[in-house]
Order: structure tokens, then sequence, then C-alpha cells
């Protein structure tokens, strides 16, 4: 499924909210059906049953901590708190793909490492930012 497919199939009640908005958001979603995809090939095997647990967690993390940052209000030390949290469950999530390698297709990997790096760099960006703002308040 590609990314444009993917978003005509997403609720309008999810595209209205304001966390939508933020560039991050829609991708960290996007990844995490992605993943969820992925995860029914890494169940088959004995060894990815780990590597798939550990793996959903953290990509979901990504969406949920930007939701509950976003739920308490742009700006502050919670905001920053979240996006931070965020950031790490997609560095996390980088580490579980690469060991999921052995059990998914090269291309598949390749895509979700690199679909993670966009992230990465979102959120780095997001961080810096609001790292200004909370200096100069």
């Amino acid at each position: 499924m590609t990314y444009q497919e993917w978003l005509e199939k997403v609720p309008q009640c999810i595209k209205e909210g304001p966390v939508w908005k933020s560039q991050v958001y829609p991708k960290a979603l996007f990844l995490f059906d992605l993943t969820w995809q992925d995860c029914e090939k890494l169940l088959r095997d004995l060894r990815g049953k780990v590597i798939a647990k550990q793996l959903i967690r953290s990509v979901g993390s990504i969406s949920a901590n930007l939701e509950e940052g976003f739920g308490r209000g742009i700006g502050g030390k919670q905001y920053a708190y979240f996006l931070q949290v965020a950031l790490g469950s997609a560095r996390e999530a980088q580490g579980w793909y690469y060991r999921g390698r052995r059990l998914l297709p090269p291309n598949v990997v390749e895509h979700r490492l690199k679909l993670l790096e966009e992230i990465i760099s979102l959120l780095v960006s997001m961080v810096r930012r609001q790292k200004n703002l909370t200096r100069n308040s």
C-alpha cells in the first residue's frame, strides 16, 4: 500500500484533528499500519515473535506520544517531553527493524528504515524548535 492509498482510507475525524497538521503524525500512523502487516510475517517465526512485540510497541509509541503531547497543548515542557519520547521510540523502532531484517524482505526493511529516518528528522526539528521556544520564554 502506498502512502496516497493509505491517506484515502484514513477517517476524516482523524484528519481534522490538530495533531494531523504536523508533518510527522500522518507518517507515524502510516508506519504503524505498515508495521502491523510486517508483524504478521514476523510472528510466523519463533524468533520473530519477540521482535514483533517490541516493534509494534515502539512504532505505536511514536504516534501515541504525539497525540498525548498535542493533547496537553503545544508548547511548554510537557509537550517537549512527549516529543522526546516519540523520538526515542522512533530510534528504538529503527533498531528493531534492523534486528528483524532476516525475517522481512530487504525492500521492506529498507522502506521502513527510510520512513523512520524521515520521522526522526522531523521529530529532531520539532524538539529543537520546542527547546528554543521554552528557553526564550
